[in-house]
């Protein structure tokens, strides 16, 4: 999970009613003391003042959160209220349309809305018009509204405008000097008021405050300056960092510790045999390899080879078979086979030096005789081996032990060494896309003035995903690397904006994908910073 959003991945994990930090939510109600001045001063002046009021601050600062307490605190016998949305009504008709509906007059115009305003002045009602994201109006709508807050000495509305500070200097130009409008700065949070306000919305998500420590909390302080709605966004960046790393630490060792221990223990006698048989692979036995005795066959049908001499004992006889003048093949099924000796004899309980003896007969027995000398003849039973039969007649003197080497090389050829496996070729680099974006830390952050400003988009432990986030935005989506609780964390910026203002008016062009991340400025030299610390 790349992304900055809570889903219901990140809701089953910390166990959570709803999104504890999603924008708008459903009864959540946090002023600290700092804000509660601040209403009891719109109160105040919406009852003694003539001048439109303005509540400014930036994107995330709380207004809307203020104009919701300010209609909910208010007398519905003595007030009537009309919340027009600035986003729907930027221009001057749209607006007055959106005020009429709101009064019920019929003409959608200054003089019939400022009627029907004296009318419910007689009746005991004052009339607030409040404007949310009042920065979207056009300058014809904001001329309409100071002509609602003047009135026409019958009736005048009570006009609130909650917008960013761009909207003063536009303001002051349309006043031309007059005092038209009173503005009230909102202030960020302090360290004491951001953990209050974290403990509140965490409460209503059914978790505390103790899911945080206090080095995440005055991180989160200072990444989002006191403001709210950056409080939010920093806030649900840290949980769900911290929810990837519990998770990749049970994926790399949860499997294990959580299995019961008879199957822990079948794991563990699998793998010890495994590891032997993978010890075991192309080691040859400790014994020599097996000799092979290749008895004469039928010399009409195999073409005769130079044979080097055998070393044979010297009393050991030859054997003729009657009715032939040539040595008959043993009774072997098939082809001729080669008879392995060094088995046998260890299956007859043989000893090194009776094997030698053994072999020093087969070979006389192998070799026909010079001087054939007439014996009776041996009717061959069909399975009997040679072997055997020569041994029958042991030799006058026995002959010293030899080894079996010669008796290897005789008859049987080398056997063909099995080829060795090709090298693996080494694998080829991936290539890099022409199109990847530039190494995190890159040289861009440092040819930005520290003063200017940017937004941070959002942030990934993977690599793979910042990049690819760059790639699908476009080319002034940059990142950087930074160490985050130990980690490495890739941050994803947007542009580079002369002031904090430009930046936040730029965020609300972003795409609708981009900004439900709650993107916030920031400056450069924080930036290089950070870089400089991941080094």
């Amino acid at each position: 999970m790349t992304s900055l959003h809570a889903d219901e991945a990140f809701l089953d994990h910390y166990q959570f009613t709803h999104d504890p930090f999603a924008a708008r939510v459903p009864g959540f109600k946090f002023f600290p003391a700092q804000r509660k001045p601040v209403l009891g001063q719109l109160h105040h002046l919406a009852r003694y003042s003539q001048l439109l009021l303005v509540v400014s601050g930036p994107v995330g600062s709380g207004k809307t959160l203020l104009r919701q307490a300010l209609v909910a605190s208010t007398n519905k016998q003595a007030v009537h209220s009309v919340v027009v949305a600035a986003q729907g009504a930027s221009d001057s008709a749209g607006l007055l349309r959106q005020v009429a509906q709101g009064l019920q007059v019929q003409q959608p115009d200054t003089r019939s809305i400022l009627a029907q305003v004296a009318q419910l002045a007689l009746t005991g009602q004052e009339v607030y018009i409040l404007v949310d994201d009042a920065e979207a109006l056009a300058d014809a709508a904001l001329a309409s509204l100071l002509k609602l807050a003047e009135g026409d000495g019958e009736g005048r509305a009570h006009v609130f405008l909650f917008a960013d500070p761009e909207l003063i200097p536009r303001l002051e130009l349309l006043a031309d000097g007059e005092e038209c409008f009173h503005a009230i700065e909102l202030q960020p949070y302090s360290e004491e008021e951001t953990r209050e306000y974290l403990a509140q919305r965490l409460e209503g998500a059914a978790q505390g405050l103790d899911l945080l420590t206090d080095e995440q909390i005055a991180s989160i302080h200072e990444r989002s300056e006191g403001w709210p709605g950056a409080i939010n966004a920093v806030a649900r960046e840290t949980l769900v960092e911290e929810m990837l790393a519990q998770r990749g630490a049970q994926k790399r060792g949860g499997f294990a510790l959580n299995l019961p221990k008879k199957h822990l223990l079948a794991l563990g006698v699998v793998a010890v045999g495994v590891l032997a048989a993978w010890l075991m692979q192309g080691r040859t036995p400790d014994v020599a390899p097996p000799a092979t005795a290749q008895l004469p066959l039928d010399q009409s049908a195999q073409p005769a080879a130079p044979q080097p001499a055998a070393p044979t004992a010297p009393s050991a006889p030859a054997i003729e078979f009657a009715g032939s003048n040539q040595p008959l093949p043993l009774p072997l099924v098939g082809e001729a086979q080669p008879v392995i000796r060094e088995p046998l004899a260890q299956a007859a309980g043989l000893t090194g030096a009776e094997e030698s003896d053994t072999a020093g007969a087969a070979s006389a027995a192998d070799v026909p005789a010079q001087a054939p000398a007439p014996v009776t003849p041996v009717p061959v039973a069909p399975a009997v081996p040679a072997v055997p039969v020569v041994a029958a007649t042991p030799p006058a003197e026995p002959a010293p032990a030899k080894p079996a080497e010669p008796v290897m090389k005789a008859p049987a050829p080398a056997p063909t060494p099995a080829p060795a496996p090709a090298p693996k070729p080494a694998p080829a680099p991936a290539p890099t896309p022409s199109s990847a974006p530039a190494a995190a830390g890159s040289s861009w952050y440092g040819s930005q003035a520290g003063s200017r400003y940017t937004l941070q988009v959002l942030g990934a432990r993977a690599e793979s995903s910042a990049q690819a986030f760059v790639r699908e935005h476009g080319s002034d989506y940059h990142y950087f690397r930074k160490q985050h609780q130990g980690q490495a964390l890739y941050v994803v910026t947007y542009g580079s904006f002369a002031t904090r203002d430009a930046a936040q008016a730029a965020l609300k062009n972003l795409p609708a994908k981009v900004q439900a991340g709650k993107p916030w400025p920031r400056t450069f030299a924080s930036i290089r910073q950070e870089i400089g610390q991941a080094r």
